[in-house]
């Protein structure tokens, strides 16, 4: 425990480093968002490319990993939802509630993590959660917000989804990569050692993009956003433990890395989608600012405890 606890120390020594930054202006809100940028459209996606076009598409697809962590998202997004209903939030405010309930900082924290705490291996178990995250929760939120508004879900709303899926550099880089292991075409020295310079700006670079972001959150609705991260951080891993242990036929490590990942604190990205359509967006930056500094302490357990699988 102590051990993990140490090796999961320097990540987030990085986001600290990120927030100090940015909470003396020392780091811009513009730089910390051209900083985003490059690693979400860049070094990320290079890194994921790599991963996804070297093993081969039947060693990352696992039907069984992929049902059991949409129906344990699928629950507690569920329990989200009913909670915000019954506090009479309405259908866009419980939409975004209930993302921040489930969706988690898979992409930024969660692959440079769980690569060097649980292995390489990790990644294909981590894309398969972030294809979920991103095609299906990820397009839910905008169908129920436009829907919301318009009283019914239009072509217009359903173009907004399929566009935003073909304009995401994640889907688009694990797409890329997954076709070109499927061609089992070699990558090209030159090729390869691109990505691989390029993919190792995203640890780091990302790291500090999520503290310099938390700069700039505020803790207002303390109460909702409470509630919140305790989804994200007990339910969420409870859950899909219960549906990869005991439900669906999935391979300890897969269910390991699937907990670990379920473990990890609300995304950043659920704050520009707030945004973007005006739905409480200070209820999410709360919601990321009080899961992201409690995740130092409840992370490293179930690190630890996943290990064992």
């Amino acid at each position: 425990m102590v051990e993990i606890f140490l090796k999961t120390l320097p990540f987030f020594g990085l986001i600290a480093l990120g927030y100090w930054a940015g909470r003396t202006r020392f780091f811009s809100e513009e730089a910390t968002a051209y900083l985003t940028k490059f690693v979400f459209y860049f070094a990320l996606s290079a890194m994921l490319f790599k991963f996804s076009a070297n093993p081969s598409i039947a060693e990352i697809l696992d039907w069984p990993f992929i049902w059991a962590y949409l129906l344990g998202t699928a629950a507690v997004y569920g329990i989200a939802t009913l909670v915000a209903l019954i506090r009479r939030r309405g259908i866009a405010e419980a939409a975004v509630e209930a993302q921040c309930a489930v969706i988690g900082n898979i992409g930024f924290l969660g692959i440079p993590m769980l690569a060097l705490l649980l292995g390489e291996a990790a990644i294909g178990y981590v894309m398969m959660m972030l294809a979920v995250d991103l095609i299906v929760f990820g397009s839910l939120i905008v169908i129920l917000i436009t829907g919301s508004r318009d009283g019914r879900v239009s072509l217009r709303s359903l173009r907004t989804v399929g566009m935003g899926l073909l304009r995401n550099p994640m889907i688009v880089s694990i797409a890329v990569g997954l076709t070109w292991s499927a061609l089992q075409v070699p990558i090209p020295g030159p090729l390869n050692e691109f990505v691989d310079i390029l993919g190792s700006a995203a640890t780091p670079g990302a790291l500090f993009a999520v503290g310099a972001s938390l700069a700039s959150k505020s803790a207002e609705r303390v109460s909702v956003a409470v509630w919140l991260s305790v989804c994200k951080l007990a339910l969420h891993p409870a859950a899909v433990a219960v549906c990869a242990l005991l439900i669906f036929p999935v391979a300890p490590y897969g269910a390991g890395v699937m907990i670990a990942a379920a473990a990890l604190p609300v995304a950043g990205n659920i704050f520009m989608i707030a945004q973007h359509y005006g739905v409480a967006p200070q209820r999410v930056s709360a919601a990321i600012l009080i899961s992201t500094v409690v995740s130092v302490a409840t992370v490293p357990p179930v690190i630890a405890w996943v290990s064992g699988f």
